[in-house]
């Protein structure tokens, strides 16, 4: 299999569960042979002017900073491939949820990637409709993007 397909690297980062599953993500993804990660759109790599609020909280009121944020993440998700969303039930990124309606409208495929020891938990209506497939993280780095196929949750929904 040869890396063909780009993603848009959808994922909270708020909160210690989050960062533990944004970064098992990456992980995967870099052993993925199906997935062009240097091409893709990871949006903590791509804030306006390299400027990542995280690390500067100063500029969470700077309207240029996120105006330019926001804009060049609808860029990301309209010129990947794949939107692929890191979800971790009961701490839900509302940002995520936005980006996940975004990439529907857009046409784009949607993957939500649940950490193994949450999947099966309950998941919102909303998010698990606009998703065409949802996996358990450890299914992530053998995911096939160049074959994406539809597949139920199996897991509940509120």
């Amino acid at each position: 299999m040869t890396k063909q397909k780009t993603v848009y690297f959808g994922a909270g980062w708020f909160s210690d569960v989050q960062n533990k599953a944004y970064k098992e993500a990456i992980k995967a993804l870099e052993a993925n042979p199906t997935i062009d990660l240097e091409n893709s759109y990871v949006p903590l790599q791509n804030q306006y002017k390299n400027i990542r609020v995280d690390e500067h909280p100063e500029y969470l009121h700077d309207k240029e900073w996120a105006q330019a944020t926001f804009n060049g993440d609808l860029i990301g998700i309209r010129t990947s491939d794949i939107m692929l969303g890191v979800y971790v039930p009961k701490e839900e990124d509302v940002g995520l949820g936005m980006e996940l309606g975004y990439a529907m409208g857009q046409g784009k495929y949607i993957l939500l990637v649940i950490p193994d020891e949450f999947y099966g938990q309950a998941i919102n209506l909303m998010s698990w409709g606009v998703a065409d497939n949802i996996i358990k993280m450890s299914e992530l780095k053998d995911f096939n993007f160049n074959q994406p196929r539809f597949n139920f949750y199996d897991g509940a929904v509120y």
